[in-house]
């Protein structure tokens, strides 16, 4: 059975070091310390975890699996068309949507999105604050 330590295991969920352990505290994760005394969690009890997680975070009624939740960083604005980026944990995401698109969801750097992607294609939808 594979034992990733507490930051591993935080980073592949996208959490902090911080939100893990309470995890472990409300006893939604088992920690176990290995043989040089340093805490980790269970590589298969992590796993099903993460699938549990993503399958409760699912919101209905929209059928992008793939989440990005982030803030928008930077946007470059044509007449017709936009580049809008976020910063989504470590991980940066760019997508192009009309610039009437970018109005209507009062995108500015700042401001918090999520980026929906199916297929080929990023939906930006404006995160509440």
């Amino acid at each position: 059975m594979p034992h990733l330590r507490i930051s591993k295991a935080a980073e592949l969920l996208g959490v902090s070091d911080d939100t893990l352990r309470r995890w472990v505290d409300q006893g939604k994760l088992t920690a176990q310390a290995d043989d040089a005394g340093r805490l980790g969690v269970d590589g298969v009890e992590l796993a099903a975890f993460a699938q549990e997680r993503a399958n409760s975070e699912h919101p209905s009624g929209i059928s992008a699996r793939n989440a990005f939740e982030g803030m928008v960083t930077r946007i470059i604005c044509d007449t017709v068309m936009s580049q809008v980026e976020l910063q989504c944990g470590p991980y940066r995401v760019v997508a192009l949507i009309s610039t009437e698109a970018v109005q209507e969801l009062g995108l500015v750097p700042g401001a918090l999105a999520t980026a929906r992607v199916k297929a080929t294609h990023v939906i930006v939808e404006r995160g509440s604050a």
